[in-house]
């Protein structure tokens, strides 16, 4: 007897696919493992450790476990944080009100009485917790805070102002476009340290400085510059106002000019990629119907630049926050800590102090604040970016 053919079992098309999609998968995290070590060696592990060091009495030393002890000594009783936290979920309550949940009853302005209570609660409670932990926290920190505020609110505007009429400027048909973009954006090549020593100079208290000759020419008087710790409201309009409401420093004005002088070339070289992509046939039919060059400006370019705007608002305001190196250069004994950072108060107790897990805790406030800042940034102006 002849045995029956065999059947052949005939293998599912599905698994062919699945098997080289495993092996595609295998092979692209092949490809990411070098970044991936990269990042996780100098990016997480130094994140996770300062956050390992920051709940103990680190001094030169590994000591004892002291849990939040660090946290507390900045920031004082927990009253003052959990205030703090509370305002900021208040402005979120209001925001949410006033553009979601009552969107489709902006007509009855009666309806955004709640988001206009919440604002306010919100105010409050900040205002409570900022008292709150002034009284009880760390002095040296919570001021370095106040400068690195005064810093940022002070430096990203006139970078992205100065940049954006910059770009404008070198966009249209005029001589020399690539001298000048090479000029604008030579300071933010040129090392930091080396520019901020140079400034150093500029801005020296001597009459025969660079800065005070020029004021010399325009028949005023000279200036301390980088050594002079009076605000600069009373430096300029004679104002002695108390506390926080007096401002920003002389010494912190003159080291903000040297922020806007480094990183404008920059903005500026970001802003005009961004202004290659608007199709020139807006501008060109603006022209037809009258508009002037001011008016396309504020219809046309700064709208559709508004998603450059953005990035360059965002990454500003993390990279002014975490400043170091040219405030560690310009800084001197005579401005009395008005220039000192949250970054250098950082270094000073890690490097001077010898303090490791204070410095780690204050650095984890720091990033807490940055953190914040940005999901505002993203939760107030990223939906109000124009993309086309």
């Amino acid at each position: 007897m002849t045995a029956p053919p065999q059947r052949q079992v005939q293998q599912s098309p599905v698994q062919p696919r699945r098997r080289a999609r495993r092996q595609e998968a295998w092979l692209a995290y092949l490809f990411l493992l070098p970044a991936l070590l990269l990042i996780g060696v100098f990016g997480l592990f130094p994140i996770l450790y300062s956050l390992y060091m920051s709940v103990y009495n680190w001094r030169v030393r590994q000591g004892d476990f002291v849990g939040l002890a660090n946290y507390h000594q900045l920031l004082g009783s927990w009253g003052g944080p959990a205030t703090f936290v509370l305002g900021l979920v208040l402005i979120l309550t209001a925001h949410w009100l006033w553009t979601g949940a009552f969107a489709e009853l902006s007509a009855r302005r009666w309806w955004r009485l709640p988001a206009a209570l919440a604002l306010l609660g919100a105010g409050v409670a900040i205002a409570l917790s900022w008292g709150v932990i002034t009284t009880h926290g760390d002095a040296a920190f919570l001021q370095s805070v106040i400068v690195t505020m005064y810093y940022a609110v002070l430096s990203v505007p006139l970078q992205i102002v100065l940049a954006l009429v910059l770009a404008a400027l070198l966009y249209g048909k005029i001589k020399g476009q690539g001298f000048f973009r090479a000029v604008y954006f030579l300071p933010y090549v040129i090392p930091v340290v080396a520019t901020a020593a140079v400034f150093r100079i500029i801005f020296s208290p001597r009459e025969s400085s660079l800065a005070n000759t020029v004021l010399g020419w325009l028949h005023f008087a000279p200036q301390q510059w980088l050594f002079d710790p009076r605000p600069l409201s009373q430096v300029l309009f004679g104002f002695q106002w108390p506390g926080v409401w007096a401002g920003p420093s002389m010494a912190l004005a003159t080291i903000v000019l040297f922020g806007v002088w480094t990183y404008v070339g920059y903005n500026v070289v970001i802003f005009l990629a961004g202004l290659t992509g608007i199709p020139r046939d807006l501008y060109e039919a603006a022209e037809i119907d009258g508009a002037g060059s001011i008016a396309q400006f504020f219809s046309i370019t700064v709208p559709l630049l508004s998603p450059v705007i953005f990035y360059v608002a965002l990454v500003g305001l993390i990279g002014t926050l975490q400043a170091f190196n040219h405030l560690y250069v310009m800084r001197v004994p005579s401005a009395q800590g008005t220039v000192d950072t949250a970054s250098i108060n950082i270094f000073d107790t890690f490097y001077q102090a010898n303090n490791y897990g204070l410095a780690a805790a204050e650095s984890f406030v720091l990033f807490f604040l940055i953190l914040v800042l940005t999901l505002f940034q993203f939760r107030f102006f990223g939906r109000k970016v124009f993309y086309g």
